[in-house]
């Protein structure tokens, strides 16, 4: 797992970097570490000792969506952390907890990808507009219904989970890309995915992190060509 420091509050802990990414973030803050996303199963004592390295005790884990990619390191660092906060979305709370039925007024597209039941119990639930931290929780349903992203209010860096990639260049969830192919196979709703993509251009982000791919400086013309992108692919019935 390595390691990449971007800024005095963003570093990236990166599974996999030269064959597929696969990337979570320790977010600082005055108390300590907030470690966005837990990667695969068995990852848990990589997030520890990089914790250890940085010098701050990881004091909240902050899931952006049920995916098993995002969550699966979740219960094994819960029980060596012991009274750590543990914290998702209202919506995709319930996938965690083994529900997978979609709500009446939801898309009914099949889920897709690994939706992940976690045994550890959430600690809190949050929905837009609510804070962890320094960070500002941004709903970004359509990978998953209930998708978030995370704004650090001090900077304006934007950890987007899988809402966005950048492995194979820029582009919205479920958006075909030679270097991220499986894009439409394990996002849930493409028009939603892009709403959410549109909302997050609307935040003017000065750095972009994702689950997926590099981090981005001043994303902002990136996220419109992948809009651009993701919007033309819709318009012809494509996945790419």
């Amino acid at each position: 797992m390595r390691p990449t420091r971007f800024s005095n509050h963003l570093i990236q802990i990166t599974k996999f970097p030269n064959l597929f990414p696969i990337n979570a973030y320790f977010v600082t803050e005055d108390d300590g570490l907030t470690l966005v996303d837990t990667g695969l199963p068995g990852d848990g004592r990589g997030y520890l000792a990089h914790a250890k390295a940085l010098g701050g005790p990881i004091r909240r884990i902050v899931l952006t969506h049920a995916h098993g990619d995002h969550v699966g390191s979740l219960d094994e660092l819960a029980a060596a952390l012991p009274g750590i906060d543990v914290i998702a979305s209202v919506r995709d709370a319930r996938f965690l907890r083994g529900e997978r039925a979609l709500d009446a007024d939801e898309p009914q597209t099949p889920l897709r990808g690994s939706i992940t039941t976690i045994k550890t119990a959430l600690t809190r639930t949050v929905s837009a507009g609510d804070r962890i931290g320094s960070l500002e929780v941004v709903a970004t349903p359509g990978h998953t219904p209930g998708h978030i992203a995370l704004l650090d209010t001090r900077d304006g860096t934007l950890v987007a989970g899988d809402a966005l990639m950048t492995l194979g260049g820029p582009a919205v969830s479920g958006t075909f890309k030679w270097g991220f192919p499986i894009g439409p196979w394990v996002t849930w709703h493409r028009p939603t995915a892009l709403t959410s993509a549109r909302r997050l251009l609307a935040l003017t982000p000065t750095r972009l992190a994702v689950g997926h791919g590099p981090v981005l400086e001043q994303p902002g013309p990136a996220l419109e060509q992948a809009i651009a992108e993701a919007e033309a692919a819709l318009a012809g019935g494509r996945h790419g």
